[in-house]
């Protein structure tokens, strides 16, 4: 199937009411397991790439050429975004390299600087028929090998107006939700009531959930049961962010628990198979407990489980 337009991905999620997974790659196999889970499925996925992957592979180009070669291959939508541009250079490189969708992100400036830039990124995404998500309010936590403490609320009357000013696509929205989480042992409560008043102020705009994963105790557990130190955070529980995708959430960016389960997957393997050195072995483990993990986001978290074949008309293809 070839890689889908991202204008015809959410207007299909905003008819049957669900909302799309979006989760970072940083390797073959990552992308093997969110593709793969995204075909045992039937749903629809985003495919995202952050500065630090770019980094990490060396050879961009060549990179995206094998990361669409396989995304074209699979028998599911896919599209593909770039996540967390900051700044309009990196945003403007990220359309030209041909991603279908570019994720601005503004939210550390003021809102005229921020409106300003991203109405910019705007402007040269759709002359390249290209879609544009953009950002208004703070979420904490660290993004990109970032970390911010600052927490600003999303206003719904400021949300209105900056899609207005903008012409931005979707628009991630801060309403309790954390990059990776901060510090603390209890759950972050989700402002549902911030949440209902932003859709009530933007009907029918796909609005973005940053730091929709929950970070579960069982994940955390599991990597420290294996010689792990991962510390109890501050998150939004997975129950509420299932609310929200059920609530006008049209976008959901859940990444650190699939990390968790890679990470606690391999430190299983060399645990229980110390003499094991044959990288597909280990690798392969640790593949498969990322595509659970995808699994149950897009069946339990979002909902999109079955939409693939829904998208394509009942044919599915």
């Amino acid at each position: 199937m070839p890689v889908v337009d991202a204008k015809a991905l959410f207007a299909h999620a905003i008819k049957r009411d669900y909302a799309l997974a979006a989760f970072n790659i940083s390797s073959l196999d990552s992308l093997q397991a969110v593709l793969w889970a995204a075909e045992a499925e039937a749903s629809p996925v985003i495919v995202q790439v952050l500065r630090l992957t770019e980094e990490y592979v060396r050879d961009v180009e060549t990179y995206l050429d094998a990361v669409r070669l396989y995304a074209g291959r699979c028998k599911v939508p896919v599209l593909l975004q770039h996540d967390h541009c900051s700044s309009v250079e990196e945003a403007k490189l990220a359309i030209d390299r041909g991603f279908g969708a570019v994720m601005y992100d503004g939210s550390s400036l003021s809102f005229e600087e921020n409106a300003a830039n991203s109405a910019e990124v705007a402007r040269y995404a759709h002359e390249r028929g290209v879609w544009l998500e953009a950002e208004l309010g703070s979420i904490p936590g660290m993004e990109d090998n970032c970390f911010t403490d600052r927490v600003e609320y999303t206003s719904p009357e400021l949300a209105r107006r900056f899609i207005s000013e903008t012409g931005c696509d979707s628009l991630a929205v801060s309403v309790g939700t954390a990059h990776g989480g901060v510090a603390g042992n209890e759950h972050l409560p989700l402002d549902f009531d911030r949440l209902e008043a932003l859709v009530c102020a933007c009907p029918g705009y796909p609005l973005v959930l940053h730091g929709a994963a929950s970070m579960p105790d069982a994940l955390r557990e599991y990597v420290n049961l294996y010689g792990g130190s991962i510390a109890p955070v501050h998150i939004c529980s997975e129950a509420d962010i299932a609310r929200a995708c059920r609530s006008g959430v049209r976008k959901a960016n859940m990444d650190v628990d699939n990390w968790l389960a890679y990470t606690g997957a391999l430190r299983q393997f060399f645990s229980e198979r110390p003499g094991e050195f044959f990288p597909t072995a280990y690798l392969e483990f640790a593949r498969n407990a990322w595509e659970n993990e995808v699994r149950h986001k897009l069946r339990k978290v979002v909902g999109s489980s079955g939409m693939a074949t829904d998208f394509y008309g009942g044919t599915g293809k």
